[in-house]
């Protein structure tokens, strides 16, 4: 999933806002304000390492005016699943490996007690390849980014297993961060000219797509060694007890029949993936709490370019002068998706839960992007994002669990 803002958004955004605020602006403290965002940890460390410079110019963004509002910023408050180091996905859009192997990692520790290090970047190689070979045999028609979606991840398990990220890091000696800027720009160019000269040749173009990624991440390896013992990445993956299909996806929304698998209609669902349960948005929310209460975690994935998801004080609410609370619901989550308000930014990893005293719910999340890592390495903030259920309910569109935290709603479906 890749942020992607468009003019047409913001306007939308900034309609709802306006016609949301005449209505109920004298009942809240909130308001919106348009204010300078300070030079990022994406600019002053990632891309300072890339090449040396970076842009200095602090952006001007509509956002939350939350002066003198404290949120539950302290990820000690929350009871969390045991989860794998917070690390960075670099100059890269692929958060959705990111979110997804650090959930396998939790799955891993939960069901074997084992701490593991999963290769992010062995599955990015992958996806790019079948990416190329769902676009050979559906002539070009497909839509070519670096996002995708968290199903990918048991997908490409299923298909060529796993590695350790000892074994693949699908970086180059010199890179501190992933960077995929040069590499996608040559795996466009690929794409482009096979579909401007119609060569549907499957294997040629495979062996085309690889030569591209062996070049900027690395050949994939056939084996791995792990305490001694040579495996395959199938059969690593087996070492893990994981098995792919116990995997499942869910998302909540009005255009398709509850109860019923679907597909989720976002540019990053490329292949078109119809594996989703669209369940109710009551039932949706629960399922995530229930989970995390039980010791299941989530890949989750949504939209992040909402003024009220905030890279200082990295919280995720939604204002009042959006909607109130009370007024979040099925509709008002449909009608932001069908108009293009609510897009498929982000993916990232829920963790952990908090109920304050008065009754509302906070989530915990880990996060690989550059805007959770503001606050500075030496905070404890680092790394994480504090969300609001108001945000998950109106703004996470889908995730990926496993299925024995889901069997009550999985048994509901027709």
């Amino acid at each position: 999933m890749i942020k992607s803002i468009i003019t047409t958004k913001m306007n939308k955004i900034i309609f709802l806002s306006i016609f949301t605020t005449s209505i109920t602006f004298g009942q809240q403290s909130e308001k919106a304000i348009f204010k300078k965002e300070p030079v990022s940890y994406y600019q002053h460390t990632i891309v300072k390492t890339l090449n040396g410079s970076f842009d200095t110019k602090e952006e001007t963004k509509l956002k939350v005016d939350y002066q003198n509002t404290n949120f539950p910023t302290d990820p000690e408050l929350y009871k969390t699943v045991w989860y794998s180091n917070l690390i960075s996905q670099g100059n890269t859009g692929t958060c959705w490996s990111f979110s997804t192997s650090s959930f396998m990692e939790s799955e891993v520790k939960r069901i074997t007690g084992e701490e593991v290090d999963l290769s992010e970047m062995y599955t990015v190689y992958w996806e790019y390849v079948e990416r190329m070979k769902y676009f050979i045999q559906n002539k070009g028609k497909m839509h070519l980014g670096e996002g995708a979606e968290t199903n990918s991840i048991p997908k490409i398990m299923e298909l060529y297993g796993a590695v350790p990220y000892s074994a693949y890091n699908g970086k180059r000696s010199h890179e501190l961060f992933h960077n995929h800027e040069q590499m996608f720009e040559k795996i466009e160019e690929l794409f482009n000219s096979i579909k401007d000269n119609q060569d549907w040749d499957e294997e040629k173009a495979v062996n085309n797509i690889k030569i591209v990624l062996n070049r900027f991440i690395g050949e994939v390896p056939k084996e791995v060694i792990i305490s001694g013992k040579t495996m395959t990445p199938k059969e690593y993956l087996s070492s893990l007890k994981i098995q792919p299909s116990d995997y499942v996806n869910f998302m909540s929304l009005m255009e398709a029949p509850y109860y019923e698998k679907a597909v989720y209609d976002v540019p990053d669902n490329w292949w078109r993936s119809d594996n989703y349960n669209n369940i109710p948005l009551e039932d949706f929310i629960t399922l995530i709490q229930e989970s995390l209460k039980k010791g299941y975690s989530i890949s989750i994935g949504g939209d992040v370019s909402e003024p009220g998801f905030d890279k200082i004080t990295q919280t995720a609410t939604i204002p009042k002068f959006d909607i109130e609370s009370k007024y979040i619901n099925e509709s008002s989550r449909q009608l932001r998706f069908s108009n293009g308000a609510t897009t498929d930014d982000h993916a990232m990893h829920l963790i952990g839960y908090y109920e304050k005293e008065n009754g509302e719910n906070w989530f915990l999340i880990k996060d690989s992007g550059s805007g959770s890592r503001n606050a500075g390495e030496q905070s404890n903030k680092f790394g994480y994002y504090f969300m609001n259920e108001d945000y998950i309910k109106l703004k996470m569109m889908s995730f990926t669990v496993h299925k024995d935290a889901a069997q009550l709603f999985l048994d509901k479906m027709k």
